[in-house]
């Protein structure tokens, strides 16, 4: 298992117990401190597991099947290995992705709708003698209108300590990952929001430049989702296409939650206007774990990639050639208006040389 704190006037540290052993959470309750209820390493002097049972043993996680209406009853087993009793409560709560693509609980006083309010632990407590373990049975009661899809949350142990020192309360709490998917049509959606592209070139004229696409991943069905992705940018009528490469899947999102993008793509040519098209291909997994690719989606969206230094360039040879022409006509014209002067005296000189002879 794995802990972190962060240091405030209101932390908690969650463990959730996921597929990997490890999930980690931190819900915003009360601070934490080091107390009797640590082990001697600063970590939490207790251990969560999934109890074995008709369900299975040596589970990372609870997961269910459920049809509206339906009832699960489970247990977690939980253990003291520390050298005093411990009280511990227990509930549950909703879970929701973070910014960091972590799977988060509410706090004990947040507004679960579905696993938080669904999932009721015997007693709402547990009492631990230093060396022994307990079970802690819980329900799972699924309303009869419930909407059909996918919830997430936890089954969370909680204590709570005075750090005198700081003046403030410590809330450590180590729980386990609950997945629910409620019997009945199963519509999962992947949708591509606020699609953008922008370009920025190089000072050299003739190289090229980077694109930048982004764009918000939105899950708007009932199923939780990942997805691959795969971004391009081109030109005009599909020319000069560029390929983003590898794209790191995004994390799962659970139903109602979205997720923006920033894709750079390298090596794009100024084409004045260029076309970034965005493709994701949604990736369902069952609760038997087995993944199912679904139709791909995509989305397409055009902006400007104009090749400034390029056409400065071109401006300045236009400049220096327009200027140039005109030089040349002013030369001519000078040239001209001379020869034209010369010749006019030469005109008057023989006229005036005749007019003497005749004299």
């Amino acid at each position: 298992m794995h802990a972190f704190v962060t240091r405030r006037k209101t932390q908690v540290v969650v463990l959730l117990r996921t597929a990997a052993l490890a999930l980690l959470a931190t819900l915003a309750v009360s601070g934490l401190a080091a107390g009797p209820a640590l082990a001697a390493d600063g970590d939490v002097a207790w251990t969560v597991r999934t109890a074995s049972n008709s369900y299975g043993a040596d589970r990372s996680s609870f997961s269910y099947g459920v049809n509206p209406g339906g009832l699960v009853e489970d247990a977690m087993v939980v253990a003291n290995r520390g050298p005093v009793p411990l009280d511990l409560a227990v509930y549950a709560a909703d879970g929701f992705t973070t910014d960091a693509g972590q799977l988060d609980l509410l706090a004990k006083d947040g507004k679960s709708v579905g696993i938080g309010a669904w999932v009721h632990a015997a007693g709402g407590s547990v009492k631990i003698q230093p060396g022994k373990s307990a079970e802690v049975p819980f329900k799972v009661t699924v309303p009869a209108n419930a909407t059909p899809g996918d919830y997430v949350g936890g089954i969370v142990t909680s204590l709570t300590q005075a750090d005198t020192a700081e003046g403030i309360n410590v809330d450590r709490r180590l729980g386990i990952r609950i997945k629910l998917r409620v019997g009945g049509e199963l519509k999962p959606s992947l949708v591509i929001e606020d699609l953008h592209v922008g370009y920025s070139g190089s000072s050299n004229p003739f190289s090229k430049g980077d694109a930048t696409v982004t764009y918000k991943i939105h899950n708007t069905g009932n199923a939780t989702l990942s997805a691959q992705q795969t971004v391009s940018v081109s030109g005009p009528f599909g020319w000069l296409r560029v390929d983003a490469g590898k794209i790191a899947s995004p994390p799962e999102l659970l139903p109602g939650e979205s997720r923006n993008v920033t894709v750079p793509v390298h090596g794009v040519s100024p084409a004045l206007r260029l076309a970034a098209t965005a493709t994701l291909t949604p990736l369902l997994t069952d609760p038997s774990g087995s993944t199912t690719s679904l139709d791909p989606v995509h989305a397409t969206a055009h902006g400007w990639a104009a090749p400034w230094p390029l056409l400065l360039l071109i401006v300045v040879l236009i400049v220096v050639a327009a200027g140039a022409v005109i030089l040349a006509r002013r030369r001519r014209v000078r040239s001209k208006a001379r020869e034209d002067a010369r010749v006019r005296e030469a005109v008057e000189k023989a006229i005036r040389d005749k007019g003497q002879q005749e004299s």
